[in-house]
């Protein structure tokens, strides 16, 4: 038997062997390891690999070490996830608090920046909940798992067709026309509007420096929605794990 049949097949043993472990002691974690991963969990999937992984391709690797790595990472995960469930105060150390980043309609710059969140992250999370138009949004927070949660002002919950006994319209759609002080031209341009417009808009709004704002949109009616950088008249509800 040649030198690459015996690595193949130790290789293929390795796998064999392992997976039905790996895959024992995923199932012994519980659902909650493999959904959208808190941090601690995450941490421990990662680290699962990183065993596994070399346990299959390293052959200088002895396997009764690592299986015995993996059972006993499982059985810590399996008992830090009984403490989170008894010990609230634990729980929050070993993970993020949830992020409120969009409260009536507005950014929150702040919130966003301790995050590291783009204004393009929020958006693209948004349409995935076929949100178009950030003005719809009452709250919008981050959770610790990294996803985003969303709660539509009230007047902008979907409503059944038996509801309004009316035939279905289409939402619009609210384009970016500035973002972190800059204009987008190329929208002023979609709707046949200038700077000009724009700066008088803004004016209306008691909004002398451009700079001052953080995002605004556009939207098919011509209604600018704006979020100001430091808007000290947003309220955040003390939104908890």
């Amino acid at each position: 038997m040649t030198e690459i049949t015996k690595e193949i097949l130790t290789v293929l043993v390795r796998i064999i062997t392992i997976l039905p472990i790996l895959l024992f002691i995923t199932i012994f974690m519980g659902k909650r390891s493999i959904g959208e991963l808190p941090v601690f969990d995450y941490l421990i999937i990662i680290t699962l690999g990183s065993v596994t992984g070399a346990d299959i391709a390293d052959h200088n690797v002895k396997q009764l070490p690592t299986i015995v790595a993996i059972i006993a990472i499982g059985i810590l995960q399996r008992i830090v996830a009984n403490f989170k469930i008894s010990n609230r105060k634990f729980g929050k150390l070993i993970t993020f608090e949830p992020t409120v980043v969009i409260q009536d309609g507005k950014f929150i710059n702040k919130n966003l920046k301790k995050d590291l969140y783009s204004i393009d992250n929020i958006l693209n999370m948004l349409r995935e909940k076929d949100i178009f138009d950030i003005s719809d949004v009452e709250t919008a927070i981050i959770e610790s798992n990294g996803s985003l949660s969303v709660l539509r002002k009230s007047e902008k919950h979907f409503a059944t067709l038996e509801d309004i006994g009316v035939t279905k319209k289409s939402s619009s759609i609210a384009f970016p026309i500035i973002m972190e002080g800059t204009i987008y031209s190329n929208v002023l341009k979609k709707f046949n509007l200038n700077e000009t417009w724009l700066y008088q808009q803004l004016s209306l709004q008691g909004i002398n420096d451009i700079k001052d704002i953080f995002f605004a949109s556009l939207n098919s009616n011509l209604q600018l929605h704006i979020s100001l950088k430091n808007d000290i008249g947003i309220i955040i509800p003390p939104i908890k794990n």
